[in-house]
């Protein structure tokens, strides 16, 4: 087609004018997309220093509490209560029976109210009710005390699955849950260090044995920090005024849109409510719940190794107090995995599935390994291993499913981490007779039971990462 030359010459403007204003706009995008990027990673940042301090303290407490019975059983409690490894077994069993039936109604009311309120007031009663176990007389006292633990205690890991699940985009995910589970992992470090103290440096002290020093020291810190946390603890970004410092009404709508624009379902105080039911009808009949129910179950079920640690420890040689601090090591080499995993899972979040499978395959061989040899030596090394593989999949485990989750409504997401993390714990029933003192030292059922159970686990999460790729971001 051919111009006049006037014409032409008007054309070339035009088109000079034209790329002049897609430059600039492009231009504008560009510096916007850069100021709302920096924003976002201030607003970030923010989040991070106010919430996960907080939440990591708390479990940190909430761990201790939970598994300190084991610590008191090698301290001599068991023996001044006249217990047998079968009451010692169902003194585990219990907790976890009131635990896994209150977990999703707690999840419930959190998500229609105030974590600022409800975790720590939860928190205060449960460190309350851990001191109090240093009263126990007899063994169905000591089992009263554990199921009023479990009640108070179920709200709590669901809660903070829920609020981490609300704060934070998917590829943010694995590397905060791998703080959150640090915490656990640590608090078996720190729980054996301060076991020892306490059951070495204050047994007898004012006619009381060091066991029930144990619950009383670890009682008291729960409850006084819970108090302190209620002045911490954020809420959900939609209806949150403050996080330690005050956020903004900017701040608090950017962490809105930025958790809506990667599919994340949140809850502001104009939106309707689920009711309990719509919630559980919800949850329940999506897929993608129960088949991360299947693979956390395993995972939990084989790390109920944990509350075996000073006996198997033990069962190697080492002297009861000795054997307080050979777990140590085991929870240190756990914490170095658990934070890599986090930080690189999140760098290729559609592989979270291979990497549980392969963690799961390290836990398997080295189960597999410990029923044929019996050196003192190598077991307690592959312990090692073994450990550090179940707590790395703990953690990855819950940032996969809270990411997969992300477009339910808040409601029903909080029915299904609640699920997942309750049926998962259903496993810690049958886990707490895996290790009968009659089968020491080499504990063949339990090793063996935990080694089918990784098989399987695999199996599931090698599934997982094949369905559920489409609903994790790049």
């Amino acid at each position: 087609m051919s111009y006049p030359q006037d014409d032409k010459h008007v054309h070339s403007e035009f088109i000079e004018e034209q790329s002049t204003m897609d430059s600039k706009l492009a231009l504008t995008a560009t510096i916007d997309t850069m100021e709302r990027s920096a924003e976002e990673k201030a607003l970030v940042r923010k989040i991070d220093l106010c919430l996960l301090p907080v939440i990591w303290i708390m479990y940190l407490l909430s761990y201790m509490d939970r598994t300190n019975i084991g610590n008191a059983k090698v301290a001599g409690m068991t023996k001044d209560l006249k217990m047998d490894s079968n009451q010692y077994s169902i003194s585990l069993v219990v907790f976890f029976i009131t635990y896994v039936i209150f977990e999703v109604p707690s999840n419930l009311i959190l998500s229609k109210t105030r974590p600022s309120r409800f975790l720590p007031t939860i928190m205060t009663l449960w460190g309350i009710a851990t001191a109090c176990m240093a009263l126990v007389q007899s063994y169905h006292q000591l089992l009263a005390l554990r199921l009023v633990i479990g009640i108070l205690e179920a709200g709590f890991a669901p809660g903070i699955l829920l609020i981490l699940s609300s704060w934070y985009r998917k590829n943010e995910q694995s590397k905060r849950f791998a703080v959150y589970i640090s915490a656990a992992v640590l608090s078996g470090a720190f729980g054996g260090l301060l076991a020892g103290a306490i059951t070495g440096g204050l047994d007898g002290h004012h006619g009381l044995a060091g066991w029930r020093w144990l619950f009383i020291v670890e009682g008291v810190a729960t409850a006084g920090f819970a108090l302190i946390s209620s002045f911490l603890l954020p809420d959900f970004p939609g209806n949150s005024k403050r996080l330690i410092v005050k956020l903004t009404d900017a701040e608090r709508e950017l962490a809105v849109s930025r958790l809506e624009a990667d599919n994340v379902q949140g809850r502001t105080e104009e939106t309707p409510p689920l009711t309990a039911f719509q919630a559980l009808s919800q949850a329940a009949r999506n897929w993608r719940t129960w088949i991360h129910v299947a693979g956390y179950m395993v995972i939990v079920g084989s790390s109920t190794l944990s509350y075996f640690y000073p006996t198997l420890v033990n069962g190697l040689g080492y002297t009861a107090h000795k054997a307080q601090y050979m777990v140590v090591p085991i929870y240190a080499v756990a914490f170095v995995c658990v934070v890599t995993t986090g930080y690189f899972s999140d760098k290729f979040p559609r592989q979270r599935g291979l990497i549980i499978a392969s963690w799961l395959s390290i836990a398997m061989i080295c189960s597999i390994i410990i029923c044929v040899v019996y050196n003192v030596k190598a077991r307690y090394v592959l312990l090692v291993f073994m450990a550090a593989a179940l707590w790395s999949s703990n953690g990855l485990a819950l940032s996969y499913a809270s990411s997969t989750f992300g477009a339910m409504p808040q409601e029903v997401r909080a029915v299904a981490l609640a699920m997942v993390n309750a049926l998962g714990n259903l496993a810690q029933i049958y886990g707490a007779y895996l290790f009968p003192s009659g089968d020491a030292p080499k504990y063949l059922l339990g090793f063996g039971v935990i080694s089918g159970m990784a098989a399987f686990g695999i199996a599931v999460y090698a599934i997982a990462h094949v369905v559920l790729r489409k609903y994790i971001q790049k």
